[in-house]
């Protein structure tokens, strides 16, 4: 799992990042119209596959260019193809491994607009500075990791004393890219969409969440109601269908995407999130996240997504639930031989 996480880092954060004026490349071209369902809503539904390599936040080499050019863009494709090879190297002596190459899904790819960065808002293409006091994490962190050290609360806590000291997703809790936001990463970047006149569903694979989003009127939760994908309600803004989420779980505490974790805090995040089927085969997913307890201005995000042909499967989390067992039980035999 480490070297999961850590070769996530390397490759670059494809949490996309689009404006709701939508950024070059991502709008509608000629007299392309989307299919339209029976309410006369653009459809919307099937499955899309969210992976890209694109950076999250622009480089600091591009200063204030907002796309590569052809040579630079193949550039990062190489090295993005390159890095899914070495996932096949044998591991050092001594050393179990992690996932080969059959089981990771980075993007290699850049998108059409060839963007330098994701982040289009703030516009230098990086990540808001944290507000004064902002919490950074939920849960126990091993005291020997260094302070930039990538696990934090979503695939954080690493203490074994009972599962509750183990991060989210690896209790199989919350995917570390299904959000909301959806922010992709090493694999199961797929999520399917289904639509009716009064709802539409999000259906993730990454731990096989499903978020139910009512389209007619209807307030929020209580506020002391807290959800660990939030209160979300939807609406059509012409043929863009927005998604406003609030009331997340504070156990879903933040600091930075590339920490593989939530984005703002629980009790004070505001998320809206926009669906443009922009092309027959292209969804584009943008988010604004606001949190002026977390951040110090809020950031809009995007993805353009791809029409899959692939189906949605079981993601089996600990298959055969022996994974938390097996780390219970390995501390706990660590215990008695007084290591």
């Amino acid at each position: 799992m480490r070297l999961r996480f850590t070769a996530f880092l390397l490759v670059g954060l494809a949490v996309g990042s689009f404006s709701s004026s939508s950024a070059v490349g991502q709008e509608r071209t000629g007299n392309w119209e989307p299919a339209r369902l029976a309410d006369g809503r653009p459809d919307l539904q099937g499955v899309w596959d969210f992976r890209t390599a694109t950076p999250f936040e622009r480089p600091a080499q591009f200063g204030d260019r907002e796309t590569f050019t052809e040579e630079e863009a193949a550039g990062v494709e190489a090295g993005a193809a390159f890095f899914a090879r070495a996932a096949d190297a044998p591991p050092p002596d001594g050393n179990v491994g992690a996932y080969n190459a059959f089981w990771l899904d980075f993007g290699t790819t850049v998108g059409d607009d060839r963007r330098t960065s994701l982040i289009i808002e703030p516009a230098d293409g990086q990540m808001p500075a944290l507000a004064d006091g902002a919490a950074t994490q939920v849960g126990s962190l091993d005291e020997d990791l260094p302070g930039d050290y990538p696990w934090r609360v979503r695939s954080a806590g690493l203490g074994a004393d009972g599962p509750e000291d183990r991060g989210l997703s690896e209790r199989c809790l919350l995917g570390f890219n299904s959000g909301p936001p959806m922010m992709p990463s090493a694999y199961n970047n797929n999520m399917q969409l289904f639509q009716t006149e009064d709802h539409v569903v999000i259906l993730n694979e990454m731990v096989h969440d499903a978020r139910i989003v009512p389209l007619q009127p209807r307030g929020h939760l209580p506020s002391a109601v807290q959800q660990w994908s939030g209160s979300s309600r939807g609406r059509w803004d012409g043929d863009t269908l927005v998604v406003e989420s609030r009331n997340f779980s504070d156990q879903r505490a933040s600091f930075e995407p590339s920490a593989l974790q939530a984005l703002g805090i629980g009790s004070t995040l505001r998320l809206t999130e926009r669906f443009t089927r922009i092309s027959d085969d292209t969804l584009l997913y943008e988010y604004t996240v606001d949190d002026p307890d977390t951040f110090t201005q809020p950031f809009t995000a995007a993805v353009p997504m791809r029409q899959s042909t692939e189906l949605i499967y079981e993601y089996a989390c600990h298959e055969g639930n022996y994974g938390m067992f097996n780390a219970l039980s390995g501390a706990r035999a660590a215990d008695a031989s007084g290591r």
